[in-house]
């Protein structure tokens, strides 16, 4: 693969993982089963996932009138969120939400619910850049244990 594909998988992995609900966990060990390495994968996944996630957080009072002028209603997501928010609080929406209902509607009704800005700033750090750590890492070593040669990329941007 030339310097400027690679160039381009990585900016595609950080631009793809800040749009909501295209998860750094998700996304992680994907980029890394279809052949990129794991430390820049995971470092601009999370960096991109975050970044979109701090502007939630950032200009929550913003979106919550926005979404009161358009008058909508709870959703199913909204629903098992606040379920999950009884049952485990803060870290357990954090923690389960990315997997659940994306870690920016996570951050969105982790505030709703009642967290603090810098509660849910931390809780979502953590689970982003852990989760993301933890799959990439199983990705990359799964691929490696079962010595798993993966030219997805190379052919994906082969020239016809």
């Amino acid at each position: 693969m030339e310097f400027m594909e690679l160039i381009w998988a990585y900016i595609l992995v950080f631009l793809l993982a800040a749009i909501p609900f295209v998860e750094a966990v998700y996304l992680t060990p994907i980029a890394v089963v279809a052949g990129l390495s794991p430390v820049p994968t995971f470092i601009l996944a999370v960096l991109g996932n975050l970044l979109t996630v701090y502007v939630v957080i950032l200009f929550i009072n913003k979106i919550k009138q926005w979404r009161k002028k358009k008058n909508q209603q709870s959703n199913k997501k909204a629903t098992k969120a606040e379920n999950i928010w009884k049952k485990y609080g803060l870290p357990g929406l954090t923690l389960i939400g990315p997997f659940l209902i994306g870690s920016h509607l996570s951050a969105f009704l982790s505030l709703v619910f009642g967290g603090t800005k810098r509660q849910v700033t931390v809780w979502m750090t953590i689970s982003i850049v852990g989760w993301s750590l933890l799959l990439g890492i199983l990705a990359a070593l799964g691929f490696e244990f079962m010595n798993v040669e993966n030219p997805f990329i190379e052919r994906f941007f082969e020239e016809q």
